[in-house]
């Protein structure tokens, strides 16, 4: 009971830490390049409002900058200290990109917000502009390494288990950096925070033009605040699309979750657009469907199939009954690491070796475990799909709110007719 507290706590301070630094580094990846489209127009057209425009909105950049630098030195620590196991296992894989990060994206990021913040007065403007646009490929570069370490927890590529040593080592690099998930992760990530400073923008701009203070500032920086969020909230929709095809092949549970599929239907599949899962029937209540929508999201046609709860289960049974002999040949393994017979038995199963693991919750000697057991680990697979199903609806609602919110933002901004709606400005400024 006293580990399962330590675990408990440890769970939540980082997700406390990880909570707070994911508020501060979307919104510094897309208010840098914000920034740089800012101080674009300044260079181009010499208009010193837009000089002050980006000064001002660095000094807002720098303050969250600073932030994200603090809450993400304490998640790095939290990886040797809480997680010191997960760590040392797949450290040779996981630190290769976050020290890549520290070394090129964030230091190249740092050194030049210091000439960014201090070269107003002693930088041509083409000068400056450089900068400031190098400081929003260091932002962005930082985005990069950091999810291809995310990635590869979500779908591993470009490593292998090692039974001598009982840790994961990297094979390939290559494969590490063009994980199909890290490619679609880092774009569709890097785009929700360009909308995360959109919406920054345009609140704060907001609340300025409400106060009929610093109209002139105000009123440019909302208008290229929502041009810019309008396409990137299209964006984020696009590739979020693209991001569910490629997790549907990686993650095939996580993807059931979402849709609530408890049972393997025929192609052209229904898409539940409102339903209730019960987990314990495994089935839903009052679901509302649209017909063919699932196959044509999924699969991207209408003759695709996505497999439910039912056929994912019987898999997870087949593949824990193939796991058991490499989870007791590991077990060999690490009393006599020459023993050939239990290496030639790992080698033989080891794709399945994950697998294995699950039941030994139920039976700590797998090479005992009964049908029952092995049953009731395959259970295990199945997430809670209410939680994972409201939540993607919720996320979808949202992105399709935020659009709307922004097209009809820059209608009225085009038209010059957002300050005499302030209703809207209201609904901006706690946007």
């Amino acid at each position: 009971m006293h580990d399962l507290h330590v675990v408990d706590l440890s769970r939540l301070q980082f997700a406390l830490t990880a909570l707070y630094h994911y508020l501060f580094v979307p919104l510094t990846l897309g208010l840098s390049f914000l920034l740089a489209a800012m101080e674009t127009v300044y260079v181009t057209t010499g208009k010193e409002i837009y000089k002050r425009i980006a000064q001002f909105w660095s000094k807002l950049f720098l303050i969250n900058f600073a932030l994200g630098v603090a809450t993400g030195l304490t998640m790095e620590f939290e990886f040797g200290t809480n997680w010191s196991f997960y760590s040392s296992f797949v450290g040779d894989i996981f630190g290769a990109p976050l020290a890549i990060e520290g070394l090129m994206a964030f230091f190249m990021e740092a050194t030049f917000v210091g000439l960014m913040t201090f070269g107003w007065t002693r930088l041509r403007p083409g000068q400056h502009l450089a900068v400031t646009y190098l400081v929003a490929l260091g932002s962005n570069l930082s985005a990069l390494w950091i999810l291809i370490a995310n990635s590869f927890m979500q779908m591993p590529h470009g490593a292998h288990f090692n039974p001598t040593t009982m840790r994961m080592e990297l094979s390939s690099f290559t494969d590490l950096i063009f994980s199909p998930d890290a490619q679609a992760k880092f774009v569709h990530t890097s785009i929700a925070g360009y909308v995360t400073a959109a919406v920054f923008v345009a609140g704060i701009s907001a609340w300025y033009l409400l106060k009929r203070r610093h109209v002139d500032l105000a009123r440019r920086s909302f208008r290229m605040a929502v041009l810019f969020g309008v396409l990137a909230t299209a964006g984020v929709i696009t590739l979020g699309d693209a991001l569910g095809f490629v997790g549907a092949q990686a993650q095939p549970t996580k993807l059931a979750a979402m849709e609530g599929l408890w049972k393997t239907e025929q192609a052209p599949m229904p898409f539940n657009l409102v339903a209730f899962p019960s987990q314990q029937e495994q089935a839903n209540h009052g679901a509302f469907q649209v017909p063919y929508v699932l196959s044509l999201l999924v699969t991207h046609s209408l003759t695709g199939s996505v497999p439910g709860f039912d056929q994912l289960e019987r898999e997870a049974t087949t593949r824990i009954r193939d796991g058991i002999p490499a989870v007791a040949a590991l077990q060999t393994l690490s009393a006599r690491p020459g023993d050939a017979d239990a290496l030639a038995q790992f080698r033989a199963h080891q794709k399945d070796l994950g697998y294995g693991f699950l039941v030994q919750r139920y039976a700590p000697d797998v090479s005992k475990a009964t049908g029952a057991q092995i049953a009731t680990a395959a259970r295990d697979a199945i997430p809670q799909v209410a939680p994972v199903f409201w939540s993607f609806r919720v996320m979808v609602v949202l992105g399709l709110a935020m659009l709307a919110y922004f097209v009809l933002a820059v209608i009225y901004t085009m038209r010059n007719r957002v300050e005499r709606k302030r209703w809207f400005l209201k609904l901006c400024k706690y946007g």
